[in-house]
């Protein structure tokens, strides 16, 4: 599970002195949700670039104002900052519905490594099942505003209703977030023209 990534860890709200430490807040906060794992630093001029299309992104899919049925999502920030103070003054200036890593977590480094994250900024998407289905979305978030959602979502729901075991990432490839999508529908339309001809061979 996505979630149990964090497990045994803490993580920090915009207030510094409010965090998640317990598995049972844990759970709550990140459960059953499509997780965007933010890999960024206040110090990055592109991180600073993206930051307002990532945050009207997020308002428009989790902001009762925008939604009348917020979508199950969750953001994990995991700051490259060079200090501290820096790392601070990121989490006084985030939305408060997103979450942080404390500095100094080797976690970081390790899920930086783990997901092959090379550039600032990057925001990997993990299906609920711990599935990655967007090794860095940031393109598709600035390009394609909330319509790439829907799009996560079909692909998350494909993978558990498929009860496909995850893959390791590591040994293969990096794609795109409809990948297993894409790759269902290709077949699909390959089986019907199959069949036509199949049918004209008869006739």
């Amino acid at each position: 599970m996505a979630w149990s990534l964090f497990q045994g860890r803490s993580l920090l709200r915009s207030r510094p002195d409010s965090r998640l430490d317990t598995e049972r807040e844990l759970r709550a906060a990140l459960d059953n949700r499509l997780l965007l794992l933010l890999f960024g630093a206040r110090r990055c001029p592109r991180c600073r670039e993206f930051e307002p299309r990532l945050r009207r992104f997020w308002s428009r899919l989790t902001d009762p104002a925008h939604q009348e049925r917020p979508q199950q999502l969750g953001l994990i920030y995991l700051g490259q900052d060079r200090c501290e103070q820096e790392h601070l003054r990121y989490l006084r200036d985030m939305p408060r519905t997103w979450l942080a890593l404390p500095y100094g977590d080797r976690l970081g480094r390790e899920l930086q490594d783990r997901f092959g994250v090379s550039e600032l900024p990057s925001v990997v998407v993990l299906a609920p099942s711990g599935a990655v289905l967007v090794p860095n979305a940031v393109r598709e978030i600035r390009d394609l505003g909330i319509s790439c959602f829907q799009n996560w979502r079909e692909a998350a729901e494909l993978l558990d209703r498929n009860f496909q075991e995850r893959e390791d990432f590591q040994s293969f490839p990096r794609r795109s977030l409809t990948e297993p999508l894409r790759r269902l529908k290709y077949r699909l339309r390959e089986d019907e023209e199959e069949e036509e001809e199949e049918e004209e061979q008869k006739e």
